[in-house]
């Protein structure tokens, strides 16, 4: 009760500041949410474990199958969009440039996706340690004015009650940003993970593919 009482507290005689750093704690825990749910819930690894699941069809050349097997696997999974960009360009009798040229448009795409929102974090953390350290300032300043012309019996008392409710800002906004940075490395490494899993799956198809299918130049030489 005395802590929920000390940040009322603080609330009320800091509000702009104090509520400054709750609007951006609530801002990076709603990131920290939404991004939990995409990189540990909704994507997982085994991406390259996946892609061997279609060497028995690229080796035979059933690119309709390859095409329809990525198709089922839904749109969730981001190797099946890769997969779908590089088969479709295949049926479209594309060579080995044109495959990997579709096959790294999508694979851009959806690497971009793993690093939506995170950076925010860091801003949000460093804005909170800034904005505690701004409110205690001003609450400081504003201590040491009240007690210009008071008596000194009472300015110790006064002194001593501002600063601590200046503190407070400090406090929160550190409060507030420690857990938005350490989520931060968190998602950041596990966004890192993911990517460089879906790369390896995105290679292993494409070399499964390029083994089949000549560049169109080679072919017109050829013929």
């Amino acid at each position: 009760m005395e802590l929920i009482s000390m940040i009322s507290n603080a609330f009320a005689h800091h509000g702009i500041w104090m509520w400054s750093i709750f609007a951006a704690q609530a801002v990076s825990i709603a990131i920290i949410a939404e991004r939990v749910f995409a990189l540990y819930i909704a994507r997982q690894p085994g991406q390259k474990n996946l892609a061997n699941a279609f060497e028995d069809e690229i080796r035979k050349g059933q690119i309709d199958k390859v095409l329809a097997k990525a198709q089922s696997l839904g749109a969730m999974n981001p190797l099946s969009k890769v997969i779908e960009a590089g088969a479709q360009a295949a049926l479209d009798m594309g060579g080995r440039d044109e495959i990997q040229a579709k096959m790294d448009e999508v694979l851009i795409h959806e690497n971009s996706k793993l690093e939506r929102r995170t950076g925010f974090l860091a801003m949000l953390g460093n804005v909170g340690t800034l904005l505690g350290l701004l409110g205690t300032i001003v609450g400081m300043i504003h201590a040491f004015k009240a007690v210009a012309n008071v008596s000194p019996v009472e300015k110790a008392t006064i002194l001593s009650n501002g600063i601590s409710l200046a503190m407070h800002a400090t406090a929160y906004g550190l409060l507030m940003a420690i857990p938005a940075l350490v989520m931060y490395a968190v998602l950041s490494n596990r966004a890192q993970r993911l990517a460089e899993d879906l790369n390896q799956g995105a290679l292993r198809v494409f070399n499964l593919l390029s083994y089949n299918y000549e560049s169109i130049p080679a072919k017109k030489s050829r013929a």
